[in-house]
């Protein structure tokens, strides 16, 4: 009859529990053995030598390589980034050098003596520090960090106490059962060990091809986008169908229960899909993509400075971010001030007195308005225009093109509204305020004290 899982555990930290006993007490005695061996004694300073040795071929090397590893600061080349990639190991250089002079002396001591488990011992045991210094100084990454501190280093501990075979075969032999599915201890922590690394490293593929294609000015945004979600996608398609080979899982037993899955993701998760679906629409057809500055009928503006699978990051010009779903790019009205080009119209409407010849101000506040350095002449120069007769005075508005939006760091309006007010103060053309004409009927009596 199949155990539960409960049971099983706890079973299996006893049963490891007596094991590490037992190897306990046979370290002990093989310990107290050394003591009194003449050969151990040779092989300690043996160890000893190797260690010292070690340590005075680190520090004479570690300088030197240091200055060869570093590149200067503003390099960015494949060949600076390699140094700067093969600098971090540095610190491994002394438990690596004690390894390799401890692995010649344990071939000497056999050779001479037939037996080597001493110095064997301090091979294992500079591994094990060659280890704790990678995951302690080297591994920046959080997740391959967590993976090496409690998987890495006590495996690399078993290993140095000679520990490590006997737990595997006892992992092996501990069966989980998870419904109609069993799996061994052992068969778990390798899947979480091959899985972790091989995301990483996809993870990291994922980082550096986003980089590269970030550089690539010649490619259009919206194709650079579609470029790097199709990497990605492919990148960690890849990496899950190397996990499950590695792992020994059959695909074709996973189809009944992904197209359940997938009949209750469709169901569940059809805005997620939709969302995904708009997305890729949006990467195809570039309409919208990074960098174009939008607005949507909900009222949400601001630059695209992101496009993920599920929704799109606006920037407004006082720094706040907006989460737009991919969706609302496609069932909703968008305008997009930034496609097909850069140039957009704006217009600074302004009045002048009707004791002014209104015939001479469309051509002094166009002349004006042309000085502007960031105003175009194409596709169209600006246009002043009559718009009314209003109350206190007579209302123009002046049409401008100009490259960007204006707004945020660009301020075009106000710039063009000086330039007006400064134009009509040189021609002495005066802006009317408004003026009231208050009538009263009957006379004002005046009370007398």
């Amino acid at each position: 009859m199949q155990k539960d899982q409960p049971g099983a555990i706890m079973e299996f930290g006893s049963d490891l529990q007596n094991q590490v006993l037992e190897q306990a007490q046979r370290l002990w005695d093989i310990a107290l053995s050394w003591l009194v061996s003449p050969a151990a004694w040779s092989q300690f300073a043996l160890l000893v030598v190797a260690y010292l040795l070690a340590l005075v071929v680190a520090g004479k090397l570690r300088a030197p390589l240091t200055r060869l590893l570093t590149p200067p600061e503003d390099l960015d080349s494949p060949l600076a980034k390699t140094r700067r990639f093969v600098l971090i190991f540095v610190p491994l250089l002394l438990p690596l050098m004690a390894y390799a002079f401890t692995g010649i002396g344990e071939s000497v001591t056999r050779s001479l003596f037939g037996s080597g488990a001493v110095i064997a011992f301090g091979k294992r045991v500079f591994l094990f520090l060659a280890v704790r210094i990678l995951v302690r100084e080297i591994i920046a990454d959080p997740m391959m960090k967590l993976l090496g501190r409690y998987i890495l280093i006590p495996v690399a501990a078993l290993y140095a106490l000679g520990l490590l075979e006997p737990a595997m075969a006892k992992l092996d032999e501990t069966i989980v059962p998870l419904g109609n599915l069993s799996f061994s201890l052992l068969f778990a922590l390798r899947f979480i060990v091959v899985g972790g690394a091989i995301f990483w490293l996809g993870r990291w593929s994922n980082d550096q091809s986003a980089q590269f294609l970030k550089k690539q000015d010649d490619m259009r945004p919206a194709m650079r986008e579609l470029t790097a979600k199709a990497i990605e996608i492919g990148i960690f398609g890849v990496a899950f169908l190397l996990v499950m080979n590695i792992m020994g899982i059959n695909l074709t037993s996973l189809a009944v229960l992904g197209g359940a899955i997938g009949v209750g993701l469709g169901f569940g998760l059809q805005k997620i899909a939709s969302n995904f679906i708009s997305g890729l629409i949006l990467l195809l057809e570039g309409q919208a993509t990074v960098g174009d500055y939008v607005e949507l009928d909900g009222g949400e503006a601001g630059t695209i400075v992101k496009m993920g699978a599920r929704a799109a990051i606006l920037e407004t010009f006082d720094g706040r971010w907006i989460v737009v779903p991919n969706e609302d790019f496609i069932t909703t009205r968008v305008v997009n001030f930034s496609d097909s080009g850069s140039a957009n119209r704006y217009e600074a409407p302004f009045s002048v007195s009707y004791d002014t010849d209104i015939n001479t101000v469309p051509d002094i506040i166009e002349a004006a308005v042309a000085k502007h350095p960031r105003v175009l002449s194409e596709p169209f120069p600006p246009d002043c225009e009559l718009r009314g007769f209003g109350d206190s005075g007579v209302d123009f508005a002046v049409e401008f093109w100009i490259e960007g939006i204006d707004d945020g760091a660009n301020k075009f309006s106000s710039d063009v509204l000086f330039l007006i007010w400064n134009a009509l103060k040189e021609h002495n053309i005066e802006i009317p305020y408004p003026r009231r004409v208050v009538e009263l009927s009957g006379s004002i009596e005046t009370r007398q004290a």
